[in-house]
């Protein structure tokens, strides 16, 4: 995962965008720049990278373009629980990943989602190349062509995202599971008769979630509990904002409101599944989990 980059102005002239370095360098002048970052930082610095994806329309290369946002210094965790796509039926109870120490993990049922990335790309891939949804479907679809368009670009452009940050874990420990899972899930042959799809995935005892939840316990933290992505992420910030000081972590949690932009509806948030999680979230009214 190349952390490669540029810092420099997001500009537009004569209808091509380029950053515009400090000392006056143009670049990414002959590159594909979304037009989704321009509607949001046009004009504002930021940084950005090559993608090794190119563009379908152009052929040109992708470039990355993200806000230089500053994470934990110490050692830390984040869950992000990703509302549900109100277009696909199986986002009904949402999503979540984890961020072990700028290290994303994603585990799903579509296999092409089943990965490890950097920050950057989990929340700001542009909408372009495989990352788009199909241009006339508006969703997940692979041509008969063998053209995949994944609908998998940056979730801050998808969704809102709910943050839980923790540090004072064992991320070694935690980095070293989820890696060991991602290898086992990769290796799987794919079921010929749903090709592209996770055939172990399964609702109950093996979603992003679950494998989530299983490192956790892992880490010491016994007590979470939880089988849907909602569920689980109330269950593990009700506990640890009530108990953290106990257990020797510090927690914080926040939200990410979703970046509009036309290539995704709004997200929607849903309810959890376990009744005492609502009598949770009743308790911690005021804080950003209960802000809906």
């Amino acid at each position: 995962m190349t952390r490669d980059r540029v810092r420099g102005v997001l500009c537009r002239e004569d209808g091509q965008a380029f950053l515009l370095g400090p000392d006056g360098n143009r670049f990414f002048a002959s590159d594909r720049i979304w037009e989704g970052y321009l509607h949001h930082w046009l004009g504002r610095e930021v940084c950005a990278r090559r993608l090794p994806q190119l563009d379908y329309e152009t052929g040109k290369s992708i470039v990355l373009v993200w806000p230089d946002e500053k994470m934990p210094e110490n050692p830390f965790v984040a869950l992000y629980y990703n509302e549900r796509l109100i277009k696909y039926p199986a986002s009904l109870l949402g999503h979540i990943a984890v961020n072990v120490n700028d290290e994303v993990f994603n585990y799903s049922h579509l296999m092409n989602e089943d990965e490890v990335m950097t920050p950057e790309e989990y929340f700001y891939r542009p909408a372009l190349g495989e990352f788009a949804p199909h241009p006339e479907l508006g969703r997940y679809h692979v041509d008969e062509n063998g053209k995949a368009y994944y609908d998998k670009f940056g979730r801050r452009f998808m969704r809102n995202i709910h943050v839980l940050t923790i540090e004072g874990l064992p991320t070694d420990l935690l980095s070293g599971f989820y890696q060991q899972e991602m290898e086992k899930i990769l290796r799987t042959p794919e079921d010929p008769k749903k090709p592209g799809f996770y055939p172990h995935f399964n609702l109950f005892t093996r979603n992003c979630a679950t494998i989530i939840r299983d490192g956790l316990r892992k880490a010491g933290l016994s007590f979470v509990k939880g089988i849907f992505p909602r569920d689980f992420f109330i269950n593990v910030a009700y506990h640890l904002l009530k108990h953290g000081p106990e257990t020797g972590l510090t927690v914080n949690l926040h939200r990410l409101s979703q970046l509009r932009v036309p290539d995704a509806p709004d997200s929607a948030l849903p309810l959890p599944v376990n009744p005492a999680n609502m009598l949770r979230l009743f308790r911690l009214r005021g804080t950003q989990l209960a802000n809906k």
